[in-house]
């Protein structure tokens, strides 16, 4: 099988590589042609079987996914298939898949998490799509996912929307989770009566019921700066946890976790927080999401723990 992946940056360099990795062919194409296989989006079209082109979008949301989505409309045939593996908000989709359908251009929407620890542990996948054409396509999310049994890291979730929906609930879910860890990481270093907390929540992550990934992350990122004096508490929301409140808001459905860890985003772009400061480090491990180092410090991850919940 040959694809071709648009957008090369932090995670779509690196799902390159792994759909390379399970023996699939993959063409890829960036405005940055230090990293790009080909020098224009037309030539990586034209690099693709026609009529039977996959083509997986891997760009922001928004404007930029949809000018590619726009251009790639053009240069596809009948036949041909769009994924859009970014972060676009769900109601995005359905416009995208009309405009494709128009020229007889399937489309699907996925979700994937896995931040910049993919390429290593794999991909967890929720798409929205024709069964047909998530059938199709199955080869590169069998690449993507992680190994074992296809369901514990893919779903074929619903029609199109369906992925994004799934995905933007997920990182809701994730704002609540970070914001818990957080929380309790900022009192047991305010009390002083715990002299070791990086130890202590290293204690909780094997056997006990809060154990996660995240707490494996936050674990590592304290025993590199145990106080987070390097980075600042200035936390940023990348638009999903917005859309979750936005959703639970239209259909009255209490969230108050969910919210409550959003706004505490905005509260530390008012003044220093631990807790902000540990939200940060903890979108910097799994993410590579930038931080605003608090001094002259760059704060860069380093490589990932070994177990993932």
């Amino acid at each position: 099988m040959h694809i071709g992946l648009v957008g090369l940056g932090k995670m779509g360099a690196n799902m390159r590589q792994r759909i390379r990795d399970a023996g699939l062919e993959v063409t890829g194409f960036d405005r940055n042609p230090e990293v790009s296989d080909v020098p224009t989006l037309e030539a990586m079209v034209e690099a693709l079987p026609a009529g039977e082109r996959v083509v997986w979008v891997m760009v922001p949301s928004g404007p930029i996914t949809d000018a590619v989505v726009q251009d790639l409309a053009g240069l596809l045939t009948a036949g041909d298939l769009v994924i859009d593996g970014g972060n676009s908000y769900y109601q995005d989709d359905e416009p995208h898949a009309a405009l494709l359908a128009e020229r007889g251009i399937g489309f699907i929407d996925a979700g994937v998490s896995g931040g910049i620890w993919g390429l290593e542990n794999g991909y967890g996948l929720m798409v929205g799509g024709a069964s047909r054409d998530v059938e199709r396509a199955m080869p590169v999310f069998d690449a993507l996912r992680p190994p074992g049994e296809r369901a514990d890291g893919f779903v074929h979730a619903g029609p199109v929307g369906a992925g994004h929906y799934a995905k933007m609930v997920h990182n809701g879910i994730e704002y609540g989770l970070m914001q818990a860890y957080a929380e309790g990481y900022e009192l047991l270093a305010a009390k002083g009566l715990v002299t070791d907390v990086p130890a202590t929540m290293r204690a909780w992550s094997t056997g006990t019921v809060v154990r996660s990934w995240l707490l494996d992350l936050l674990v590592q990122a304290l025993e590199e700066d145990p106080k987070f004096g390097a980075i600042d508490d200035w936390v940023e929301d990348s638009g999903e946890g917005r859309w979750t409140v936005d959703e639970a808001i239209d259909l009255a459905v209490p969230a108050p976790v969910i919210s409550a860890a959003l706004f505490a985003r905005f509260s530390s772009r008012q003044g220093e927080s631990p807790a902000m400061k540990a939200v940060a480090a903890l979108r910097q491990q799994f993410g590579g999401h930038a931080v605003r180092a608090a001094g002259a410090a760059t704060v860069t991850p380093s490589a990932p723990p070994t177990s993932e919940a």
